[in-house]
């Protein structure tokens, strides 16, 4: 099943009240790797006021955590949550870290103030469409290099070349494609190359303009 999320960690720094606000998202698979991008955010800034934060750590969205990390119940983890949910997004984590400037916001522009910066980088976060991918492993005779090379662009993700005996790509493509590609691919060689799938795993596409 495939989910939406973030393709590439991305960061944003904004000033509310003389309070210095910097966010950090990034996609993360399962709450281990979501604790381990806090802790990495916690260690960058051990002189903040406050680390807020919230994830949603699986593709379904049943495994949702946050924190307001001092801040009054409510005011920061949950809107940033908000911010997460509403965008449907899934494997993602954003902290967003607070340097008191001296003014206090008040509980409404506490939560203004965090669901405001969750929401402004995610805008700018790269995202993609995460799916399950299928690796394949494609050996070949050097005399069908040439249509080979030809045949995966476009086609997929050319992960690795390897020129020894045969020539070897390693390349990625959509699970639910895997079969089709397999097909199209041996009767463009006309079965003159070996196909082997090495493994799978989730990794983002594009998405569709």
């Amino acid at each position: 099943m495939s989910f939406l999320s973030i393709a590439a960690p991305h960061a944003a720094e904004k000033t509310i009240e003389k309070s210095r606000f910097l966010t950090y998202a990034e996609h993360t698979a399962g709450e281990e790797e979501a604790r381990a991008f806090l802790a990495r955010v916690r260690q960058e800034h051990p002189q903040a006021t406050h680390v807020c934060h919230a994830f949603v750590a699986d593709r379904i969205g049943n495994l949702m955590r946050f924190s307001d990390d001092g801040e009054p119940q409510g005011t920061a983890g949950m809107p940033i949550l908000g911010v997460l949910r509403a965008r449907r997004l899934f494997e993602c984590a954003v902290a967003v870290v607070r340097y008191f400037g001296g003014i206090k916001l008040g509980a409404g522009g506490l939560t203004r103030a965090y669901s405001g910066c969750a929401a402004e980088c995610l805008d700018e976060a790269p995202l993609a469409l995460w799916d399950e991918c299928a690796e394949l492993c494609v050996q070949a005779d050097y005399s069908c290099v040439s249509a080979l090379t030809r045949f995966l662009e476009g086609k997929c993700r050319v992960l690795s070349r390897d020129f020894a005996q045969r020539a070897q790509f390693v390349v990625a493509v959509r699970a639910q494609e895997s079969a089709a590609f397999c097909a199209a691919l041996a009767d463009r060689l006309n079965g003159r190359a070996e196909i082997c799938e090495q493994r799978r795993y989730f990794a983002p596409f594009p998405l569709d303009k």
